[in-house]
């Protein structure tokens, strides 16, 4: 029978562990970690790459001392097999899977979320809370089945027989009792809101930034009558639907609440004569008037008679909510 070899494996596990703790020490000392995790979330990052490098340098410690019994394999006395079995090819594909995420780390160029990403994952107009007409009577029509279900459920016998009188059917209008308004009829979600956009209402220009970005998006949808007239500027970068028009483009950016997994495109309509000489994916400073417009029946802002301008891209490319 063939020796398993448990020290030159523990100094394999090592030079793993310590790998991962040095990527994350590279894209830290680099600051590109912000392209893959939200600085809510650096304390965990410090505390794997911690815990990496330790459990990595015990790993080689004990790669380096030799076994007593060579024939049955290190003893820790739990009484379970720690070997890892198999052919070597498989212990080589085992490891694969630790190793080159590992060298594709520092191999492969780090960037941004761009369009391509945008365009797969779809991009949500303003703040993504305002759901249209057409939205909220479709989710007042699908909890109204919901509830026939459970009532037929619950009676089949007399649900039917209310049936056959005339009674059971919801007659009423979905939309009456399902609005936007009532959407945002939240105890102290509505009032910060509020506040807000009496503040930006007496700002000569509502100026967008990384750490406001969400919050203009969601106060702008809510009270979007307050704003309109109103100069505006906001940087992101471009995006075109398929439907646009040549003077039509949008300034997103990624929102990432914890990391790119969970990251969502957020953007705002601009219309310009300046946009067709706009190619996707350039940073834009845009600066215009907020006008009320409409698209795929969602009434939203639109920055109107734009001045658009090439920017570098920021330093912190995302926006992250504030979580008020």
């Amino acid at each position: 029978m063939k020796h398993y070899d448990s020290s030159f494996h523990a100094f394999i596990q090592g030079i793993i562990l310590i790998g991962f703790a040095l990527l994350m020490l590279w894209l830290t000392i680099s600051g590109n970690i912000i392209y893959y995790i939200a600085p809510k979330m650096m304390p965990f990052v410090y505390f794997g790459l911690v815990t990496f490098f330790i459990l990595g340098t015990v790993q080689i410690f004990r790669s380096t001392k030799k076994e007593a019994n060579h024939e049955h394999g290190p003893s820790c006395s739990c009484g379970h097999d720690h070997q890892i079995p198999g052919p070597p090819l498989v212990k080589l594909a085992i490891y694969s899977v630790f190793i080159l995420p590992v060298l594709l780390g520092f191999v492969l160029p780090d960037r941004s979320l761009d369009s391509s990403a945008a365009q797969n994952r779809g991009i949500t107009y303003g703040s993504g809370n305002a759901p249209s007409v057409t939205q909220s009577a479709s989710a007042a029509e699908t909890e109204t089945k919901s509830n026939r279900a459970e009532a037929y459920l619950d009676d089949p016998e007399g649900y039917m027989e209310q049936l056959e009188n005339g009674e059971g059917a919801d007659t009423e209008d979905l939309e009456e009792h399902y609005t936007i308004e009532d959407f945002y009829d939240q105890e102290g979600f509505d009032q910060y809101y509020k506040e807000l956009a009496n503040k930006l209402e007496h700002q000569d220009v509502i100026t967008v930034t990384e750490d406001n970005y969400l919050d203009i998006m969601t106060v702008m949808d809510v009270h979007l009558d307050q704003f309109i007239g109103k100069d505006i500027e906001i940087v992101g970068f471009a995006y075109r639907e398929p439907d646009f028009e040549d003077h039509e483009l949008v300034a997103a950016r990624f929102s990432m609440t914890c990391c790119t997994a969970d990251a969502g495109v957020y953007g705002t309509l601009i219309q310009s004569d300046e946009a067709k000489d706009i190619e996707e994916d350039t940073w834009i400073h845009a600066y215009g008037t907020i006008e009320a417009s409409e698209y795929n029946g969602y009434r939203l802002p639109v920055i109107t008679d734009a001045i658009l301008n090439e920017v570098d891209e920021p330093e912190s490319p995302y926006v992250y909510p504030s979580f008020r």
